[in-house]
């Protein structure tokens, strides 16, 4: 059984009926790591070493993708094709591989259409996680984090009802 990792629960259901028996697909529901909300997540003094955690309200659906992927004789990692998809699938690998539930065949495949076609198209072209993106993710949340830490405070005291500098700083870049 080849264990298919999306995001959305809407597209496991129906990848999984263009790829028929022999598959099982599982949605993420998007990021299941982050970095936790206290000083020292991210260690510039170390290589900028970072500290994930599992999300609260991803972990019963870890356990479900755990579980799957012990039996699994593949993983693909089908997650949409950008810098987040990439990293939702290096997070889910990362996960499975400390839980020792990683099969040895892993795969990352992308398509930009959810259709039979493009589906089947992308299954027949898996690559290699892209580290390229991944470091690009990395970065972000680090600087994110960092300078969050940093000017939240501020921008608490100076503008009422502000969350936090990273926040602001996504909807600049968005």
């Amino acid at each position: 059984m080849k264990l298919v990792v999306v995001e959305s629960p809407a597209k496991a259901k129906t990848i999984e009926k263009y790829l028929g028996g022999g598959h099982r697909v599982l949605a993420s529901y998007g990021h299941v790591r982050d970095l936790p909300p206290k000083d020292g997540s991210v260690d510039p003094e170390h290589d900028f070493d970072m500290l994930w955690q599992v999300s609260p309200d991803r972990s019963k659906q870890l356990k479900l993708i755990t579980d799957e992927a012990k039996k699994a004789d593949a993983l693909i990692l089908a997650t949409d094709p950008d810098r987040e998809g990439e990293a939702i699938s290096w997070h889910v690998q990362e996960v499975l591989r400390a839980k020792k539930a990683l099969p040895k065949d892993v795969q990352r495949v992308t398509f930009n259409a959810i259709t039979n076609a493009a589906v089947t198209e992308a299954m027949r072209n898996p690559r290699e996680l892209d580290v390229d993106l991944i470091d690009a993710y990395r970065a972000r949340r680090a600087l994110d984090y960092l300078v969050g830490f940093t000017l939240s405070p501020i921008l608490w005291r100076k503008l009422p009802g502000a969350k936090s500098a990273a926040v602001s700083s996504r909807w600049r870049s968005a």
